[in-house]
């Protein structure tokens, strides 16, 4: 955290909260705020733009999308975004369908993070006036000890210096932001590595079935994610850190074709390839989320790997609980929700962990070179078709609806 600014410094603006970041826990935090009548400042380092066409998460759990939709904030998604009831996981050379709704009555909802990012940027600014300001540089937190909080920043259009006094900041801008450089010591930060990495690929294709498809391969995972009626993403495993360039469009589909191969289903549909990035699969959480006036959220606060496509399930559920305790501590001088944010919010956040490695083991446990861990995998997965309590334990967890949050 930045010391106090100088008594130099530029006079202060207030304003209840700033919210640093604009992706979806800032953004819906921000939406909580104007709903209920209370002003905020959203400060973004990217553009309008490169937020609105970021490529990043497409499912959104069933209880995440009623949140939005409670909030005035789901109108666009559930005009346009796809239900999905079932996934199918490919193994042992054949496709085996898993009907997840028949067995819990709920699905997912197929919807890319740039579209939600775009209409909760729309209702924010364009519809309930709330003030926002991209392309900030440099942006450094103060007093968060204090009861007058300040966050600074240098205005991209003039180069000058910017200070806003407030109650209470949302740290909800990453990893590599100011949040998480001004906290503390004392703040604990848990990681952990799994070692392998995953070739992010977006193709111009049409999707090859009507649902997401895991494979799991003694060459490595691979997986297919339905995006639209003619976009399609893929994951391929591969070696941490590996560079894209290692993987020109013959050999990607080549890869995909032998992975997702199932003897009694047809090849994939292949296109153009529309990105290529390796992601190196980890995790992290910080605890406690809070920090004097500092609430964090989303990725500020914790990564779980896409594995288990939770990410922005997670910063949605924050963003929630944040922005209806920011509300009730504003509003009401019911700090009640305020207090519990960290713990509330870290009951989710560890259970998705935890699904999270468990779902990595049988995603990757056929390519580890190890037969006895091929053999478990194969035999956890064969379980899951098999006994209807297993099928129905991982459907819970799979949708994010196991145990009370």
């Amino acid at each position: 955290m930045s010391p106090s600014p100088h008594s130099d410094s530029p006079s202060p603006t207030r304003c209840p909260v700033v919210v640093l970041g604009a992706g979806p826990a800032g953004l819906t935090v921000g939406n909580i705020l104007r709903a209920a009548g209370v002003d905020c400042l959203v400060l973004e380092t990217e553009s309008r733009q490169f937020i609105e066409q970021r490529p990043r998460a497409g499912v959104i759990e069933e209880w995440a999308v009623r949140g939005l939709e409670r909030r005035g904030l789901a109108g666009r998604l559930l005009e346009r975004a796809e239900g999905h009831s079932e996934c199918e996981f490919r193994f042992d050379g054949r496709g085996h369908r898993f009907a997840y709704t028949e067995l819990t009555g709920r699905h997912h909802w197929v919807y890319p993070q740039p579209l939600l990012v775009t209409d909760l940027v729309r209702e924010y600014a364009d519809v309930r006036g709330g003030e926002i300001r991209f392309g900030v540089r440099d942006v450094r937190l103060h007093d968060l000890d204090s009861d007058r909080p300040a966050v600074s920043y240098t205005d991209p259009d003039t180069g000058e210096r910017l200070l806003v006094r407030c109650d209470f900041v949302a740290g909800c801008d990453g990893a590599r932001g100011a949040s998480r450089a001004a906290l503390p010591p004392s703040a604990r930060t848990s990681r952990h590595d799994y070692g392998i990495g995953w070739l992010a690929l977006l193709a111009e294709a049409p999707p090859s079935a009507d649902c997401v498809l895991f494979g799991m391969h003694p060459a490595g995972f691979a997986g297919h994610m339905p995006r639209g009626p003619e976009v399609t993403r893929y994951y391929l495993q591969c070696p941490p850190g590996d560079d894209p360039r290692n993987w020109p469009d013959d050999r990607v589909w080549e890869q995909l074709q032998q992975r997702l191969r199932a003897a009694d289903r047809p090849p994939l549909t292949e296109g153009r390839l529309l990105e290529k990035r390796v992601l190196d699969m980890h995790n992290y959480v910080v605890e406690p989320m809070v920090s004097g006036r500092l609430f964090l959220a989303g990725d500020a606060a914790h990564l779980v790997a896409p594995i288990a496509a939770k990410g922005m399930n997670l910063a949605l559920n924050d963003a929630f609980l944040l922005g209806d305790g920011l509300v009730a501590r504003l509003t009401e001088g019911d700090g009640t929700g305020l207090d519990g944010y960290s713990a509330a919010c870290l009951r989710r956040v560890w259970d998705y962990q935890e699904f999270s490695e468990w779902l990595s083991e049988i995603y990757h446990g056929t390519s580890h070179g190890d037969p006895y861990r091929a053999g478990t995998t194969l035999a956890r997965l064969r379980r899951l078709f098999s006994s209807p309590v297993a099928a129905a334990a991982f459907a819970e967890q799979y949708l994010g609806t196991a145990g009370a949050y």
